[in-house]
């Protein structure tokens, strides 16, 4: 088994140990803990932690183009 799980939350792999089961309504999903911490503040920190989240997401999405583009 993987020691690995997928934070639906930033969407992004951690290891288990920073992660924790957060129950949903659509049953219990996997968090991380700095995800967690991040909404605990206040919501200028949900932001800038939101930003963060977004812009590592862009990058990644911008480098897997680019090296799909690149084997054409």
């Amino acid at each position: 088994m993987s020691d690995t799980a997928y934070c639906y939350h930033c969407q992004r792999h951690h290891p288990k140990d920073e992660m924790r089961q957060i129950e949903t309504k659509t049953g219990k999903r996997w968090r991380c803990v700095k995800s967690i911490e991040a909404t605990k503040g206040g919501r200028n920190a949900r932001e800038a932690f939101g930003r963060q989240t977004t812009d590592a997401n862009k990058a990644e999405a911008k480098s897997k183009a680019r090296l799909v583009n690149a084997e054409r």
